[in-house]
């Protein structure tokens, strides 16, 4: 069973602590600034020269003579686009990369829809190859969840590029966008994350690796197997070919880091044994502080 019993329980908690400890800093609802009209009232501010007197605060003038203009917070409809990979490496490990990408976009997809945003989830591999339209609402959890679990691994590579564009040229507004994916994208990771960036889409990366994908066991004469070419080849693994892999994906990770630093991006890298809602917890307060 993908999601436990009690997993709606662990969502509900997950945003009700994103809101009263992280104020929804990850997937907050983008509101601004707005005079004399808005949703919720926020504070006052000193009239200047200028200004237009409908929004002066009569009320506080004609009991103390100070000149303040009203301010509101006014929401703003985010969209949230939550891009998971279905690329058959994300099958690897135990549990599998997969299982925790799909528990972290229903967490991810239920703070938002309780924060009123609106949410869509596309699948990807090789391009995109099954969506969950743009929905709202937390009744809306039960179909996403639904829909995660019939989702199977396939595709014959990751081209996180393709699903970008093909996502643009669907003509999806700007929004928030949150890649969940291991990145192993032979294409190259960063042409789709520019494809974002160009279009002004905020973007969070969450890159997931199992622990033998950093530090494999293997030594000797085996026989290894692509798992999204489903190529078979017997090799001899030395040290040295050992310690060579090993530097080669620490690079990979490294490139990661490198690239959401420069350009601004959030960004968490994590082992997939780690819990979905600890992860979770940590990106919100990774997000908090560099708020």
């Amino acid at each position: 069973m993908l999601f436990p019993p009690d997993f709606l329980t662990r969502l509900e908690y997950l945003s009700i602590m994103s809101k009263r400890v992280f104020r929804g800093s990850l997937l907050a609802q983008r509101r601004t600034m707005q005079m004399g009209s808005g949703i919720e009232f926020s504070d006052h501010r000193e009239y200047a020269y200028g200004d237009d007197l409908r929004y002066l605060d009569w009320n506080i003038y004609a009991r103390h003579g100070d000149l303040l203009l009203k301010r509101f917070q006014e929401d703003q409809d985010l969209h949230v686009y939550l891009l998971l990979d279905c690329s058959r490496s994300m099958a690897f490990g135990t549990p599998a990369k997969f299982d925790l990408a799909r528990h972290l976009v229903a967490a991810l997809a239920y703070i938002a829809l309780a924060d009123l945003d609106r949410i869509a989830v596309v699948a990807y591999a090789d391009g995109i190859i099954a969506e969950f339209p743009m929905t709202r609402g937390k009744a809306r959890i039960l179909p996403l969840m639904r829909f995660l679990e019939s989702l199977p691994t396939s595709g014959e590579d990751t081209n996180l590029g393709r699903t970008v564009q093909g996502l643009l040229h669907r003509g999806s507004r700007g929004g928030l966008a949150v890649i969940v994916s291991d990145l192993f994208d032979e294409h190259g990771f960063q042409i789709g994350l520019d494809q974002l960036r160009y279009r002004r889409f905020d973007a969070h990366v969450l890159q997931l690796h199992d622990p033998l994908e950093a530090d494999p066991n293997l030594l000797g004469d085996v026989e290894l197997e692509d798992i999204e070419s489903n190529s078979v080849r017997r090799v001899t693994v030395t040290e040295k070919n050992l310690r060579d892999y090993k530097q080669r994906f620490q690079q990979h990770q490294q490139a990661v880091r490198d690239y959401c630093t420069n350009y601004g991006l959030g960004c968490t890298l994590s082992q997939s044994i780690v819990p979905f809602d600890e992860l979770v917890m940590s990106m919100m307060r990774l997000s908090a502080v560099g708020q």
